[in-house]
């Protein structure tokens, strides 16, 4: 009997610590299997936050920029950087267009007295975060590869060369000129006016570059003035000789952002779907000559200050309508470019709308001269400053 007793509460005994393992390792498994659901779920919500939340994320890289940063009184509103200039052995020679044409501009404005070099502010260059306020991942990671940095400047042999070369003397200069343009803002606002002498990349969509322009500087400039500058209304007056569809097709659909757009219809970049998006369309057809261009340009200024009341101006001032240029084909006379100008300085000035200036396009080498000589004329009518002691508050 003393066996079987002791038999039967060994049995019992290990009946109940196996019960027991069983119940622990149970317990355990549901409790694991509820801290990986969590896991699995917040990693889920944090993905589909940041998928749905696309402006939150924007908001957060647009307040961390360092791109806005204080100008002292003693620079003047025009913005350059030696770095803007591309020379890359040569092969930019391939291009029409005069990639040196930005430090020529501010050279001719120093010799002739207009501009003191110490006066000129300098611009950081756009850094990746900045970039993707507008851009993918994925179209800027493309930019990695040279052959689609070939397809975009239109010079093949930029397709041959390592990378970080094309990194370092092409990618590089658009950089620094996107960070002028986004701190061209900053500036207009609170001194009325700025000028970039560079940027302007007009044919540059959030997900696709072309045209010699690699990045939506524009856009970028856009959505940098609607949050850090608390602007709610922008015009963008585009009188370079092609179509402006880059900012076209990012900002075409935002009822907060107006485009005046007069360009060729008979040459790149034949985009009729962002055609669409422009507000106000002015055809100049090749061959038009300064004073049909200037009569349609008050015309469009007229119907623009009727439609509607910005805040900012964002003025792409390209010269490729010079009479002679082998792209704009147009017949514009330097003394036009001048006019030109000023009808749209006086426009917003006359409004009190802060306006900022972008140099864009432009493929003949007086094409230097020229800006040098309307940026003076507007010095010259009071509608700029460029000497430190007159700037105004």
């Amino acid at each position: 009997m003393k066996d079987n007793h002791r038999v039967v509460v060994s049995t019992w005994t290990e009946l109940t610590r196996d019960s027991v393992v069983y119940l622990l390792f149970t317990f355990a498994t549901i409790k694991i299997s509820q801290f990986l659901y969590r896991c699995f779920q917040s990693s889920e919500m944090s993905s589909f936050s940041m998928e749905t939340h696309p402006e939150a994320l924007r908001r957060d890289r647009i307040l961390s920029s360092k791109l806005y940063f204080d100008v002292p009184r003693s620079k003047v509103s025009i913005i350059y950087s030696s770095a803007y200039d591309i020379s890359f052995m040569g092969i930019e020679k391939l291009h029409p267009f005069d990639s040196s044409k930005w430090g020529r501009v501010c050279r001719f404005l120093i010799s002739d007295g207009f501009l003191k070099e110490n006066s000129i502010v300098e611009p950081l260059e756009a850094s990746k975060i900045d970039l993707l306020v507008v851009h993918s991942e994925s179209y800027l990671n493309s930019l990695k590869s040279s052959v689609t940095v070939a397809r975009i400047t239109e010079v093949p042999p930029v397709a041959f060369f390592p990378n970080f070369l094309v990194q370092q003397k092409v990618l590089y200069p658009f950089r620094k000129q996107v960070g002028g343009t986004i701190l061209a803002a900053k500036l207009a606002k609170e001194r009325g006016w700025a000028i970039n002498v560079g940027g302007g990349f007009h044919h540059c969509t959030a997900e696709r570059g072309s045209g010699f322009c690699a990045y939506a500087d524009i856009s970028l400039c856009v959505h940098f003035a609607f949050l850090r500058l608390r602007i709610s209304r922008v015009m963008i007056i585009d009188l370079d000789a092609h179509q402006g569809n880059g900012h076209e097709t990012d900002l075409g659909d935002d009822s907060r952002v107006y485009i005046l757009d007069m360009y060729n219809p008979e040459i790149f970049p034949f985009d009729y779907g962002a055609r669409s998006f422009i507000d106000q369309k002015v055809e100049v057809v090749s061959g038009t000559t300064t004073a049909e261009y200037l009569r349609k340009l008050d015309e469009a200024l007229e119907v623009a200050s009727r439609s509607f009341q910005p805040e900012l101006v964002i003025y792409n001032a390209g010269t490729d309508i010079l009479n002679g240029d082998p792209l704009g084909q147009l017949k514009i006379s330097p003394d036009g470019i001048t006019s030109r100008d000023e009808k749209v300085f006086r426009f917003a000035r006359e409004r009190e709308i802060p306006l900022v200036m972008l140099t864009s396009g432009g493929y003949m080498k007086s094409s230097a001269r020229v800006i040098a000589d309307s940026i003076e004329n507007l010095s010259r009518k009071g509608l700029i400053q460029t000497r430190p002691d007159s700037v105004s508050t």
